[in-house]
């Protein structure tokens, strides 16, 4: 909410902030200039102080509505409230669960869903690997990816650019002789197989771990004593060797003895027996206690998912939360070899380590064990994104000890923290995830354009969505007459207030209101916007 609120009160936006008087924040966003007002929880009687007042004609004072709940449920609570007091505001909703978010629109229909994991996490992974050929955007409801066609999974969505077929690539081509040095457009980048260099430690590591220094000390006693019962009672019982080791095995591990001739023995041997035997006890019990503590202490989840062997040349991610999680699948859809760390074993992230077959140390990571685990003085790069500050801070001071040459990244919320420590200790970048989300969602409240720029070679596109205006040229025309050979191209379309559609009709008519994904040159998107601009708003420009 800081983050959000300072965006918009910089653009000039008039805001209403209801925050929980908790917050820790409350001063810091109340110091920005806008109405506060003080609540711990949403009520209708609350959105109608805030501007939320439509009446039947009017508009509601409000002109957006942006809710920023940690909890999805409270979030999708207060977003159909809002949509039954105003059936036309425009709600900006964060949603931490991307299969709820996916299903917002048939709740509330005209809304924005943000998902701060999913806007974030591309830009840590690039910090890490150094890697700017993939770029990441959200177009036409979808999060989408450009880059070269052999990092991208099938099916492609179009062809963006074609950089094989002449020394100045061709943007926007109808046909291509050699797919692979295309720059496409898709929904995810291609499963590569991921390097079994680091590997999970398996059951083979479980057992070892379970049968540690405790519980061999207390075997070779109790191996001892049964050799040594079992010579006794050979020789001064005068009973062959097998059966002698299977009474002295009784003797020693209290399953107790049941035969006729040990009966007879002489009474010292009788009296050794029984010492002997509550000692057994004794290491029984405490043969028991010890294996029920590694496998309680220890953790299932740290048995299983701890790292085997050395690993090199891999990414250590730190912080297995919702971020976390993403930057995991990225990291394994690009066939990267990781590990993760995090002191809690129900973190969300750790589950998608499993899924993944990921290793993961459960400790913490600002701990230098816990880093020599998870091979940090042998990796590549170091991903310090738990949501401390001071921890990421520590994990990062710790890495750079271990591992001079590693490349690390902090996630710091505090940003004259994070620009103090990159100008005096030098550990590496620094991202905020604020940061790297309030300014989406301060253009999604403006309802303003946004715009990605996918480059190729020394050509650019620029891929954005487009509002047909009413009485614009654009207007009752055919989709397919917006297309230009090298200079635009139409990707979806979207109704008003309907759903995106990646597959239109180029002989579909384009109605006011309808909303258009495109790709385009500077010059193409420039004609496309003075044709999609209704003749008032070209008269008064």
């Amino acid at each position: 909410m800081l983050r959000v609120v300072t965006e918009l009160v910089g653009s000039g936006e008039r805001v209403t902030a209801i925050v929980n008087p908790a917050s820790r924040h409350y001063e810091r966003i109340g110091e920005l200039g806008p109405t506060m007002v003080r609540a711990p929880v949403i009520s209708e009687s609350l959105l109608r102080r805030a501007g939320i007042d439509a009446k039947e004609g009017t508009p509601s004072t409000a002109r957006a509505l942006v809710l920023l709940d940690t909890d999805d449920v409270h979030n999708v609570h207060t977003a159909l409230t809002a949509r039954d007091m105003d059936p036309q505001l425009r709600i900006i909703v964060q949603m931490v669960n991307p299969r709820l978010g996916k299903q917002m629109n048939s709740l509330l229909g005209d809304c924005v869903v943000i998902n701060g994991p999913s806007l974030a996490a591309p830009a840590f992974v690039s910090d890490a690997l150094e890697d700017d050929e993939l770029t990441w955007l959200d177009l036409g409801g979808r999060r989408l990816v450009a880059g070269q066609a052999d990092l991208i999974r099938e099916p492609h969505l179009t062809v963006l650019a074609d950089t094989t077929s002449s020394a100045t690539p061709e943007l926007l081509p109808t046909s291509s002789a050699d797919p692979e040095g295309d720059i496409v457009l898709g929904t995810g980048v291609r499963a590569v197989f991921r390097s079994r260099d680091v590997r999970p430690a398996g059951w083979f590591m479980a057992v070892r771990d379970i049968l540690d220094t405790r519980v061999r000390k207390i075997a070779a006693v109790m191996a001892f004593l049964i050799a040594a019962g079992t010579g006794v009672i050979h020789f001064f019982g005068g009973i062959e060797w097998w059966r002698a080791l299977y009474l002295a095995a009784g003797v020693v591990t209290s399953a107790g003895i049941d035969d006729d001739r040990f009966n007879d023995a002489q009474p010292w041997v009788k009296v050794s027996a029984v010492l002997v035997q509550l000692t057994g006890i004794v290491l029984m019990a405490l043969l028991t206690a010890v294996v029920v503590d590694s496998l309680i202490g220890a953790r299932l989840s740290r048995i299983i998912g701890g790292v085997r062997g050395r690993p090199r040349n891999h990414v250590v991610v730190c912080g297995l939360g919702t971020v976390g999680s993403r930057v995991l699948e990225i990291l394994t859809e690009r066939g990267v070899p990781v590990v993760g760390v995090d002191q809690d074993d129900d973190a969300p992230g750790i589950q998608t380590a499993h899924r993944l077959r990921i290793p993961v140390v459960i400790g913490d990571s600002s701990n230098e064990e816990t880093l020599r685990s998870a091979g940090v003085q042998r990796c590549q790069s170091v991903l310090a994104i738990t949501d401390g500050d001071i921890t990421n801070l520590e994990c990062a001071i710790m890495a750079r000890d271990l591992n001079p040459d590693a490349r690390i990244t902090m996630r710091m919320f505090d940003h004259d923290l994070a620009q103090r420590v990159e100008r005096r200790l030098g550990l590496g970048h620094s991202r905020s995830v604020s940061m790297l989300v309030a300014p989406e969602i301060a253009a999604a409240v403006a309802n303003r354009r946004s715009q990605v720029t996918v480059l190729a070679g020394r050509r650019v596109l620029l891929l954005t969505e487009v509002t047909v205006e009413s009485g614009s040229v654009a207007a009752d025309r055919r989709l397919g007459e917006l297309d230009e050979a090298g200079g635009l191209r139409v990707l979806a379309r979207q109704d008003l207030g309907g759903a995106w559609d990646w597959r239109p009709s180029p002989e579909r008519k384009i109605r006011p209101g309808d909303r258009i994904a495109v790709a385009g040159t500077r010059s193409g998107l420039a004609r496309l916007l003075m044709a999609t601009r209704g003749q008032q708003s070209s008269a008064a420009s």
